[in-house]
């Protein structure tokens, strides 16, 4: 079978691999729809030490079970599945609390197992054993429900930021993540949600979904200024950072009311990951700093449940769908913005 493969740093191709074959408690998926994360952006362009050559990438998919190897498991052969990709081996601390995200006792797929950029994914007997495997009950389609994965995380931020009807919430960065965060925004009762971003066509695309204004980032700081003006003043009591950047962090603290929270949601460049903070904002506004990595498995159930309800607009997330042999031409449409989710049918 023919599958999109990472060998390193700008080499990721596709080509002819074996096809999967199961072991004892192991699932055999055909992969419907996997969509592009900005991780996989990031590890085509950078490189990334965690995971060890060749791998098939890929993480947010949406496929159907045509094989089982699993006694007692909760899907069978002919379901459509979505997967939490988080497989948590051993017990400690994090485990305990729920936070299975924050363990070092875990493996991931597409970092340590091979991904769905590919017709045939096996899924692991860990997986399988802890329920990490989500039958899809309704009639929404794959394409769609491959972003379950990615509302998780955005869904894991938000579970600390307690965002309700008094709430004026700015998202730094509107790309796919930004918009979701926005969107999650207002299903939770935000009065008023702002998004920002360098890029025009983002914020182009911004403006067709919930938001109050879409506003350009500029070097002049003008964005500030705008800010002030359509919070009388008083700042946002919400700033989410959705941009691996510096520069956002740093106006994040600037723009944040006081008394206000703020989630740094991206990370930084492993190869540039400090950024100068003037941190007397958090002192002198007692702002709550949080930071957001991965999800919960209880995030993921979240967000499955939302795309099954309907309220979330999953089908204008998903802007472009491309066949596994162009696989890496997606990149280049997330990078000039013209595309929100590019999602791969393998």
């Amino acid at each position: 079978m023919l599958a999109a493969v990472y060998h390193g740093k700008e080499e990721i191709w596709v080509e002819s691999v074996p096809e999967p074959t199961l072991d004892d408690g192991e699932v055999l998926l055909q992969i419907e729809a996997c969509s592009v994360c900005g991780t996989d952006l990031r590890t085509y362009r950078h490189g990334d030490p965690k995971i060890t050559p060749p791998r098939i990438l890929g993480h947010e998919f949406c496929g159907r079970v045509v094989e089982s190897r699993a006694v007692g498991a909760n899907v069978r052969v002919g379901d459509r599945v979505v997967m939490y990709i988080v497989i948590p081996h051993g017990s400690d601390r994090y485990t305990e609390m729920g936070r299975e995200n924050l363990t070092t006792h875990r493996t991931t797929m597409s970092y340590h197992h091979d991904g769905a950029f590919a017709p045939l994914m096996k899924v692991p007997a860990r997986a399988v054993e802890l329920g990490n495997l989500f039958p899809v009950t309704s009639e929404i389609p794959s394409v769609q429900m491959s972003i379950a994965e990615p509302l998780g995380c955005v869904i894991n931020a938000h579970s600390r930021l307690n965002i309700g009807l008094k709430d004026t919430v700015i998202v730094i960065g509107a790309g796919p993540i930004g918009i979701m965060h926005a969107v999650i925004a207002r299903l939770q009762g935000a009065q008023k949600v702002f998004l920002l971003d360098v890029n025009p066509r983002r914020l182009e695309m911004a403006t067709q979904f919930d938001v109050d204004e879409a506003i350009p980032v500029t070097a002049d700081g003008s964005h500030r200024e705008r800010i002030k003006e359509l919070t009388e003043g008083y700042g946002p009591s919400v700033v989410i950072v959705a941009v691996s950047s510096g520069q956002a962090q740093a106006d994040a603290l600037e723009i944040a009311g006081k008394a206000a929270r703020v989630n740094f949601f991206a990370g930084l460049p492993k190869t540039a990951p400090t950024a100068e903070l003037n941190v007397n904002h958090i002192h002198y506004k007692e702002l709550e700093l949080s930071g957001s990595y991965s999800e919960k498995k209880s995030d993921f159930q979240a967000a499955y449940a939302l795309l099954h309800s309907g309220r979330f607009p999953a089908d204008r997330i998903v802007t472009h769908t491309l066949p596994l042999s162009r696989m890496t031409e997606a990149f280049g449409l997330m990078e000039s913005g013209e595309a929100l989710k590019v999602c791969i049918l393998p």
